[in-house]
C-alpha cells in the first residue's frame, strides 16, 4: 500500500467521522441555534401581527436586548413594549431562571410564565432569544422531506426535544432542521400535559448581524388553524448590553432609547 493511498484513506476516514459527528441529534441542534442567534450582544425590533381567517386583527411592537450567559451557553434577554402605545414602557426580564414583568405604572415586578400571552399565537417565550441545545435533551428520529412556508420541500432532520431544564419554554418540541444548511425549517410545541399547542414555521432567510437567519417566523394554533401570529424581525444591531440591565432590581432605573 503506497503512502498516497494512505493518506487518501486517512482524508476518507476523516471526512466520514466529521460527517457522522455533525449528525448527531445535540451537534444538528446546537448549530441551527447558531443559525438562529447571533453569538454576540445584540438588539432586535419585533413585529408581532395577528391573523384570523387571513385577515390582520392587531400587531404589537417589541424591541429584545440580548446577551449569552457564558456560564449557561443560554441567553438572558431584556423585553421593551414599544407599541400599542397603552404597553409602552413595559418590561420583561429573562435574568437565567426566571421571567419577571416590570410595569411603570406601579413600579412593581412580579414573576410570570414563558406561556404569557403577547398577542394571538405569540407567547413571550417564542420572541426570546433561547438556544435550544441549552434547555432540552435531543433525540434524532431520522430523516425526511418537509414542505416548509413557501410550499417547497426541504430535505431535513426530525428532532425530538424534550425539556432538560425549568428555563425550558416548552415540555417538548418536534423540530425539522434542513440537512445542507442547518436552517430551522419547522417546529411542533407541546404543553406539559403533551397536546399539541403550536406549529411554527420558519421563512424569509436573510442575511441578518453577519449570517443567513429567518427574518420571519409563523405560529399557527395547533387547533384552530385559521388563527395564526407572524413575527418578523428587523432594526438589528449589535450593542453592548451591561450585565446590570438584567437585574430585576435595575428595571425601574433603566433607560432604553
Amino acid at each position: 500500500m503506497t503512502r498516497t493511498y494512505l493518506l487518501a484513506a486517512l482524508a476518507c476516514l476523516l471526512i466520514v467521522s466529521r460527517t457522522a459527528g455533525a449528525q448527531t441529534a445535540t451537534d444538528i441542534v446546537a448549530a441551527t441555534d447558531k443559525v438562529r442567534n447571533p453569538q454576540e450582544p445584540f438588539r432586535s425590533t419585533i413585529t408581532l401581527t395577528e391573523y384570523v381567517s387571513g385577515r390582520e386583527r392587531g400587531h404589537d411592537t417589541l424591541v429584545v436586548f440580548s446577551k449569552q450567559d457564558p456560564a449557561t451557553g443560554q441567553f438572558r434577554n431584556l423585553v421593551q413594549y414599544v407599541e400599542p402605545a397603552r404597553d409602552a414602557g413595559k418590561r420583561v426580564l429573562l435574568d437565567g431562571r426566571s421571567l419577571w414583568f416590570y410595569d411603570p405604572a406601579s413600579k412593581t415586578s412580579v414573576r410570570i410564565s414563558p406561556q404569557q400571552r403577547l398577542i394571538g399565537q405569540a407567547a413571550i417565550g417564542d420572541v426570546l432569544t433561547v438556544n435550544l441545545v441549552a434547555d432540552y435533551n435531543s433525540t434524532l428520529l431520522g430523516t425526511e422531506k418537509v414542505t416548509d412556508a413557501t410550499r417547497t420541500d426541504r430535505q431535513c432532520w426530525h428532532l425530538d426535544l424534550k425539556a432538560s431544564s425549568d428555563r425550558a419554554a416548552y415540555n417538548r418540541v418536534e423540530y425539522w432542521v434542513e440537512q445542507d444548511t442547518f436552517y430551522p425549517i419547522k417546529g411542533k410545541l407541546y404543553s406539559d400535559s403533551g397536546r399539541l399547542l403550536k406549529i411554527v414555521y420558519f421563512r424569509n432567510f436573510a442575511k441578518r448581524l453577519g449570517a443567513e437567519r429567518p427574518a420571519e417566523e409563523i405560529i399557527i394554533d395547533a387547533v384552530d388553524t385559521s388563527l395564526a401570529t407572524t413575527a418578523t424581525f428587523g432594526d438589528e444591531s449589535y450593542q453592548d448590553v451591561p450585565d446590570v440591565w438584567f437585574q430585576r432590581d435595575y428595571l425601574p432605573r433603566l433607560q432604553l432609547k
